[in-house]
């Protein structure tokens, strides 16, 4: 049977996305409801569930920040208020959407397209539809805006200041293998050592060369020049080697075809 999640801070939105479901697709089975990002996130990733309706607005993640973390073969449904404006990026990418208040017959079109999906392998582009969708919609929602007209772009960062213990160290940013989100600090990684320091990977990522770092999980940030190669495990998923560290970082499924030609 299928298995759904949804994830919606107002819980009885939630729960009239949940009836109205029921009623149109009554083999689907549900997960407990989320109530945040944070919950959708860990539940898709412990459930696998084999779709996820993901409210966009959400505490702790975003919409967007969780289907960027997810490594299976979840199909993601984003459930939003926003205009059409927002609603035209998915559907110029082929990501399907519900726009609440959620018709019956607007859900009903949607569980057709998931049941059709559901029944045929995972095309081949379909995450790169989901990562082109994301970086699409994030305007859209404010989440990053152009330069203003008539000010020159800030420089890449080229040095952190971070922690080890009870020193403060200049890193130059060359040097860093990855930064990864925990908790509420940010690793600093080198090949020498982890520091610690609390800019968020949000505020990094716009300010680093994006030619030198990319994003490759919702909480983590890459240095292309020490990736020395990829591998897949059992179940298809994406993990990148690096050069002169023993651990490798997983690529959730939103950045895989970043690595597509390696």
């Amino acid at each position: 049977m299928t298995l759904a999640l949804i994830a919606d801070d107002e819980p009885a939105l939630a729960r009239h996305l949940q009836q109205l479901l029921a009623a149109a697709w009554p083999a689907l089975r549900f997960a407990p409801l989320a109530r945040h990002g944070i919950e959708a996130a860990e539940a898709i990733a412990a459930l696998h569930p084999d779709v996820a309706f993901l409210d966009i607005q959400m505490p702790g993640l975003t919409g967007l920040e969780v289907a960027q973390g997810i490594e299976g073969a979840t199909r993601v449904v984003f459930v939003t208020a926003y205009d059409a404006y927002a609603v035209q990026a998915f559907e110029q990418q082929a990501l399907d959407y519900l726009l609440k208040p959620v018709k019956p017959e607007r859900l009903a079109r949607t569980v057709g397209r998931l049941q059709q999906a559901l029944a045929a392998p995972p095309a081949a582009d379909e995450d790169a539809r989901l990562a082109a969708a994301l970086q699409r919609l994030l305007p859209a929602l404010g989440a990053a805006s152009p330069p203003t007209a008539g000010v020159a772009a800030a420089p890449p960062l080229r040095w952190i200041r971070a922690s080890v213990g009870e020193l403060t160290q200049q890193v130059a940013v060359d040097d860093v293998v990855f930064f990864r989100a925990d908790d509420k600090y940010t690793c600093v990684r080198t090949l020498q050592a982890e520091h610690w320091i609390r800019t968020p990977i949000v505020e990094l990522l716009a300010q680093l060369d994006p030619a030198q770092f990319v994003q490759v999980h919702r909480s983590t940030l890459v240095n292309l020049g020490f990736v020395a190669g990829t591998r897949r495990d059992d179940a298809s998923r994406l993990f990148l080697r690096l050069r002169g560290l023993p651990e490798e970082l997983p690529v959730s499924r939103a950045y895989v075809p970043l690595f597509r030609a390696m």
